[in-house]
């Protein structure tokens, strides 16, 4: 969200952003309340700068997405997870609300960019500066550079906040840092920041805010997958943008009618889908019931993929199995489509708490569909061997393809982290391969589109084995989708992209078991 001069609370008139008049407590020109003279030139008002003028409080909304990075920061937290919780804590309203959401994102999915400027700002290297005032000056930063809040208002109020929770030496830090960051626009700071450089790699991180190591990745998964690498900014563009939130009508047992009702559209990919127009979603009955959930249209797809591919047809009492369902999302729409179809579905999640997500998620559906089992998935296909008709495998995986839900995430991820979940994601996939029938369908799923955890994974495994074929899956996406030509296999894999389906960047890999 991005607004025209937001005001604090109880600003009105010709004020500044902090709610306080620009003139002293009693309309003097020269003359503060104990009778001190300030500003000497017999036609000027104090200065705003002046300690009687400062703003000494933390706007709600601003203090909300400052308890945000920090609970990201020093508690290792996810920012969808905390921002909710804080905004319920903070009482905010609607208004509010969609600030702080865009403040908190946009602060952390541009700290990369952010940090360069501010290098430029400080006189000591960023690491030396206490976490919370680094968290303060992004948020600053972003307000002033990305967001149409006006400088007065973005320097008064994040000086405000940090005199409020972090202390008045500090405040004096920022209020000086800021300053110097308003000298120049975004495009203009970028322009001088990029002024001698040449690699092409470190131009794109810092004008679109990715790690120079996820720039490469990215351009290397578009060419792995049949795109051109040209497409990099549009990718990279499309990361930086908020996501489209997506509803899904859990088949058979929801209604997308109080979401139409409310303004939504119907999705233009996928069936029982919809484009909600804002707003609370948790007012929403069917929301709350769990009947009607919000679910990238992606997920919709692939899980969708897996039911529809051909097998001959889905014979009554299939057994079905979501070997990684944790946190739900997937498992809920697998469930009521097993429902539908007469088959049953377990839902195995290795994670106690997480298994509890997954039983809330599919407490909508009829509980005679699934089944949750607490455990690892490696050991299912040793347990149970040869027992399910249709496996869906969504591994755990980098999340690169969900950077722009996931905003800290571009951050926290290493190429090591590649290298460390490469194991368990073939090791998962076998376990799948083990535990399906002869004759069914194992669907390998990431939310990435790096070769390492997608094309590679599926080959290395392959190639082991002699009593395994892959399925078309571009082909299977397409059958399951309303426009019918996604555009998204390529050697029988497929990728959705952010900047081409507007979905997270889902890879998707049918693998049949030979009879």
């Amino acid at each position: 969200m991005s607004e025209s001069g937001r005001r604090g609370p109880n600003n009105s008139g010709n004020r500044d952003g902090g709610g306080r008049d620009n003139r002293g407590p009693r309309g003097e020109s020269n003359r503060d309340a104990q009778g001190r003279e300030r500003n000497r030139g017999p036609q000027r008002g104090f200065s705003a700068n002046a300690p009687s003028q400062r703003t000494r409080r933390a706007d709600p909304a601003r203090l909300v997405a400052f308890e945000v990075l920090r609970a990201v920061a020093s508690e290792d937290a996810y920012a969808n997870l905390v921002l909710p919780s804080r905004i319920r804590h903070h009482h905010l309203d609607k208004r509010d609300a969609g600030f702080a959401t865009e403040l908190s994102y946009g602060a952390l999915r541009g700290q990369g960019t952010y940090d360069a400027v501010l290098a430029k700002c400080v006189d000591r290297p960023l690491a030396q500066l206490d976490p919370a005032v680094l968290d303060a000056l992004r948020l600053g930063a972003h307000q002033l550079l990305a967001m149409r809040v006006p400088a007065h208002a973005a320097l008064d109020q994040t000086v405000g906040l940090a005199r409020a929770v972090i202390g008045a030496g500090p405040s004096s830090l920022i209020n000086a840092v800021l300053r110097k960051v308003t000298a120049r626009t975004l495009s203009e700071w970028l322009d001088h920041l990029l002024e001698y450089e040449t690699d092409e790699t470190k131009i794109a991180s810092v004008r679109h805010a990715h790690p120079e190591w996820i720039v490469r990745a990215l351009r290397q998964s578009l060419v792995m997958h049949g795109r051109p690498a040209s497409e990099i900014t549009e990718l990279l563009e499309a990361d930086n943008a908020a996501p489209v939130v997506n509803l899904v009508a859990l088949p058979g047992i929801g209604s997308l009618d109080e979401a139409l009702e409310s303004g939504a559209t119907p999705g233009e990919l996928v069936i029982d889908s919809a484009l909600p127009s804002g707003g609370d979603l948790g007012r929403m009955s069917s929301i709350r019931e769990g009947t009607t959930r919000v679910q990238d249209v992606g997920s919709q797809l692939v899980a969708r993929a897996v039911v529809g591919v051909n097998l001959g047809h889905i014979a009554n009492g299939e057994k079905w199995l979501d070997l990684c369902a944790g946190p739900g999302g997937k498992a809920a729409l697998l469930a009521a489509l097993a429902h539908q179809e007469g088959a049953t579905l377990l839902a195995n999640e290795p994670a106690e708490h997480r298994a509890k997500l997954v039983s809330q998620a599919l407490s909508a559906v009829p509980a005679d569909a699934w089944t949750v089992r607490v455990g690892d998935g490696r050991d299912v296909g040793t347990e149970q061997p040869e027992t399910f008709d249709r496996v869906l495998v969504d591994v755990p995986c980098s999340g690169l393809g969900a950077l722009r839900r996931r905003p800290e995430s571009r951050w926290r991820r290493t190429p090591k982290d590649l290298a460390d979940l490469g194991p368990l994601q073939r090791e998962l996939l076998n376990s799948a391969i083990d535990a399906v029938k002869p004759g069914g369908v194992v669907a390998y799923v990431t939310c990435s589109p790096h070769p390492a955890e997608t094309i590679a994974v599926v080959s290395d495994v392959m190639r082991k084995r002699e009593d395994l074929e892959q399925i078309d899956a571009g082909a299977a996406l397409d059958a399951v989708s309303l426009t019918g030509s996604l555009g998204a296999g390529h050697e029988l894999t497929a990728q959705l992209w952010p900047h081409v389906h507007q979905t997270d960047a889902m890879f998707l890999a049918l693998i049949r078991k030979k009879p």
